[in-house]
């Protein structure tokens, strides 16, 4: 597929070689023609059009359910129940009849380009996504009307998984982006407000088995939709709901081992090609940035002393086997992708890799689970866990440094300079040093950062485009 991007730049291209009398005008209106420049500007408003009909959709649905509210008391049952279904079938009618119009594409035109989206479709879109925003605001009132009590987290949850057979039928990421949100909000209502009981059977199964059931309804519409952002989110989802699921159900002194370690490797393990039918490795990279923004943040949270010295050791408490089963389950999945990630690796020609290796990925993951199990279950080691985790933080940002230069990747690169910058900023900071090494620290991290920056451009421009 194409890029918008690149027909961009071969358009400045072919002027200047047109300017320059390289090539002719009839030369330049055939690359014009394969290549659609006069659709560049559309595809950059319709993007823009999204933009405000999703926003402006947004503001109409929170507009008709205020005037709603602003006249509720003055309607009848019947008539409130009415217009709330009128409205709702209206729009996602309305929204449905103009997202089903094709875009228009002429004979001519190249397959390989994608495709504008016309206004209609945006339109359509943009009335699907604010009939999204009714169905809750439909739920919550007739809740109200018919006196169902509830909590809000079960309105969210109940309006996310309606919001998701929504996104599964339409194939649409903003649904399924929508959906992963209301989710996500719902079932952190539902870990503050742990203490209340839940008012449905199949809610509470729905939360506390949270990690298997995101994993269920957010992978599979990632690939449906091809999304990346739903993948993001997802992944985000099942990974803070397996952490609750290890606090609340295992043993302390082995689960601190297992929530570090199993939510990177899950989250880095993971491989695209392990599903049938699946053939590019879409999701992968995704992935393993969020293993490695996992990773940076323990180290440093764990990098601190006071947390060691002041932290009580945890009692003993009765694991419970309910919430267990997602410790198994997608621990057993981390097993199988770690497994076929070592078939790959024994396959693979042995060559001089530029990147950060599965290898030493591993070494980091378990060092990180040793250290808490050595400090809960044999002798505490509050000096030594700092120590250990300031090198495995400073380990982890000289591997991002190394990265960004072997690849000319500026993101990951700085990643790695603010990791240690932000290391040494909090050391000096969390010990009783003075105001002359402080000073002595900033200017230094100033003048290193600066020379960094100004070496790894000269670096990059070296770097000769793919």
């Amino acid at each position: 597929m194409i890029s918008d991007k690149f027909r961009r730049e071969l358009r400045e291209q072919a002027k200047l070689w047109q300017a320059e009398g390289l090539i002719d005008t009839s030369f330049y209106q055939q690359l014009s023609e394969r290549y659609q420049f006069n659709t560049l500007e559309t595809a950059s408003r319709n993007r823009f059009l999204s933009i405000l009909i999703s926003l402006g959709g947004i503001l109409l649905g929170i507009g008709v359910i205020t005037f709603v509210a602003a006249n509720w008391q003055v309607w009848s049952r019947e008539v409130r129940v009415a217009l709330l279904l009128s409205l709702f079938v209206a729009v996602n009618a309305a929204g449905f009849y103009l997202w089903r119009i094709p875009p228009s594409r002429s004979q001519n035109s190249n397959l390989n380009l994608p495709i504008t989206i016309g206004r209609n479709k945006l339109l359509g879109e943009g009335l699907l996504l604010l009939g999204s925003l009714i169905l809750g605001a439909n739920m919550a009132l007739m809740a109200q009307m018919f006196h169902i009590g509830g909590s809000s987290y079960g309105l969210y949850l109940t309006w996310g998984i309606g919001v998701l057979g929504m996104a599964y039928s339409l194939r649409l990421t903003s649904l399924g982006v929508l959906s992963a949100l209301l989710v996500g909000l719902g079932y952190w209502l539902a870990v503050l407000d742990w203490s209340s009981k839940v008012e449905f059977s199949w809610l509470e199964v729905l939360v506390r088995q949270m990690p298997i059931a995101a994993s269920i309804m957010f992978v599979p519409l990632a690939y449906w939709c091809r999304s990346r952002a739903i993948f993001a989110i997802g992944a985000i989802a099942i990974i803070f709901s397996l952490q609750v699921s290890i606090v609340q159900g295992l043993n302390p002194t082995w689960g601190a081992a297992i929530f570090c370690a199993l939510p990177p490797a899950l989250l880095w393990g993971y491989d695209d090609a392990i599903w049938p039918k699946v053939h590019s490795r879409l999701f992968q990279p995704t992935a393993r940035s969020l293993a490695l923004l996992f990773l940076a943040s323990l180290f440093y949270f764990l990098s601190f002393h006071w947390l060691w010295r002041d932290s009580p050791n945890p009692s003993p408490t009765e694991s419970d086997w309910v919430l267990l089963a997602n410790v198994a389950v997608l621990g057993g999945f981390t097993v199988f992708e770690w497994l076929r990630l070592g078939r790959l690796e024994l396959r693979r020609p042995k060559q001089k890799a530029l990147d950060l290796t599965t290898s030493a990925i591993g070494i980091l993951i378990l060092a990180s689970a040793f250290i808490p199990l050595f400090h809960l279950n044999f002798t505490p080691i509050p000096q030594l866990a700092t120590f250990l985790f300031n090198v495995l933080l400073f380990l982890l940002a000289i591997g991002l440094i190394r990265e960004g230069l072997a690849l000319g990747n500026r993101q990951i690169f700085w990643g790695g300079m603010v990791l240690i910058t932000l290391q040494l900023i909090s050391r000096v900071f969390e010990y009783n040093t003075g105001l002359l090494l402080k000073s002595f620290v900033f200017v230094l991290c100033g003048i290193g950062v600066i020379a960094a920056g100004l070496w790894f451009e000269r670096h990059f421009a070296k770097i000769p485009a793919e």
